[in-house]
Formats: structure tokens, C-alpha cells, sequence
């Protein structure tokens, strides 16, 4: 009989891989394949050691387990962030609106000092053409006053006609004649005589000058006062 085996080669013991069962040498150094640094057998040991630890201790997530209040104290939080972004944007919004409306008032304020000083311009303009007549007649009477003295009177008082119908033109008024009721809102005493009446303009200093029920010069008077 056959001894199975006959043909099976020799094996020997040392050559039957064996664990490795010996402790490491913490002397010893080896590559860390996450940072790249050199680093001993103990070292790596101990890190491994300390990432199964934690990874052992961390518990699962659970919803559950928040505090309702701390939970409601994060989302009113969130709230008044999104409200304070919310009010931000109104705010710029309303700066935005509130420079537009300087400009705007601004541009106005402009064109309406412009127009007030066109006008005021046009006024003086139209006044000064309406008195330019006046000046030629002054001047024509003194030229033929200065030959005959006699004849200035007649020529100055035609002048005096023609600028109170100019002013009369203007809008103008003259107040302040004599025989006329003294009123202080046209008129202005300078001097208070005896006469037959109370407040009676008895003599004109400077005729006054109204533009509707607006004063623009008033009459200079004597006024006279029953004893």
C-alpha cells in the first residue's frame, strides 16, 4: 500500500509564515499618511488609539434631545436678523428717496431765484424806458430855461404830469394832497397846526406813492388840529 505521503516535499517548520506577535519597537519611525510627517510607531499607536476612541463617544444626533426654549431663543434670533436685514434695505431705500428730493428742491430753489431776478430785471427795465421821455423833457427845459428863466416853470411842471402819468401806468397811486382827512396808513405828520378842522392836511412836504393797498412811500404832511 502507497503511503500518501511518499511524493508530498518536506516542509519545514521555519518556513511556515508566522504572525508577527512582537511588540513594536516605539523607536522605530513611519510615514503619517495624512500629514505627511515623520513620526514613531508609538506616536501612530496612540493617534490611532485616540480616533476610535472619540469616534466611539460621539453619540447620534437626535432633535429630539434640544432644548424647546434654547430652540425658540435661535429662531427668534434668525427673526430679527432677517428683520433687521428687511429694515436696512428700507432705510437705504429712504436715504435714496430723501437725496433725490434735496436735488429736486435744490434745482428748484434755483430756477426760482433765477425767474425772481428775470423779473425783478424786466421790472427795472420797463420802469427806466417808461422814464427816459421824462429825462429828454427835463433836459429840453433846461436848455430853453437857461435863455428865458420864465419859461422853466411851465416846461418842469409838464415834466411833473408826465411822470405821474408814467407812475400811473406803473400801477402807482399819489397820496397826500391838501384837504384831504389825515390817515397815518397813508401819511405821515411832521407838523401839527391850529386850524378850523381836526386832522386835515393843511400843507404837502413830499407826495406819497401806494400800489394798491401796499404803501410804497407816504405823504409827508402838515396836519392841522381845532384848538
Amino acid at each position: 500500500m502507497t503511503n500518501p505521503n511518499e511524493n508530498q516535499p518536506d516542509i519545514k517548520q521555519s518556513d511556515i509564515t508566522q504572525p508577527d506577535t512582537k511588540p513594536k519597537d516605539p523607536r522605530l519611525t513611519t510615514i503619517d499618511a495624512d500629514s505627511g510627517e515623520t513620526v514613531t510607531e508609538a506616536e501612530l499607536i496612540e493617534a490611532e488609539a485616540m480616533t476610535e476612541d472619540e469616534d466611539g463617544e460621539m453619540p447620534d444626533f437626535d432633535p429630539s434631545n434640544l432644548d424647546p426654549n434654547m430652540f425658540a431663543g435661535v429662531q427668534e434670533m434668525m427673526d430679527k436678523l432677517q428683520k433687521a436685514d428687511e429694515l436696512e434695505r428700507e432705510n437705504n431705500d429712504l436715504k435714496g428717496r430723501l437725496a433725490r428730493l434735496a436735488a429736486d428742491f435744490e434745482s428748484f430753489r434755483r430756477r426760482t431765484a433765477d425767474d425772481a431776478t428775470d423779473a425783478r430785471n424786466r421790472g427795472t427795465a420797463e420802469a427806466a424806458e417808461a422814464l427816459m421821455p421824462v429825462y429828454d423833457d427835463v433836459s429840453r427845459a433846461l436848455e430853453m430855461g437857461g435863455a428865458d428863466p420864465a419859461k422853466l416853470i411851465p416846461g418842469m411842471q409838464n415834466v411833473q404830469q408826465k411822470v405821474l402819468t408814467i407812475f400811473e401806468k406803473l400801477g402807482l397811486q399819489a397820496t397826500g394832497k391838501e384837504g384831504d382827512t389825515f390817515d397815518p396808513q397813508w401819511h405821515e405828520a411832521l407838523q401839527v397846526v391850529p386850524g378850523e378842522q381836526d386832522d386835515t392836511v393843511v400843507q404837502v412836504f413830499q407826495t406819497g406813492f401806494r400800489m394798491g393797498e401796499r404803501l410804497v412811500r407816504p405823504a409827508r404832511v402838515v396836519v392841522s388840529k381845532k384848538n
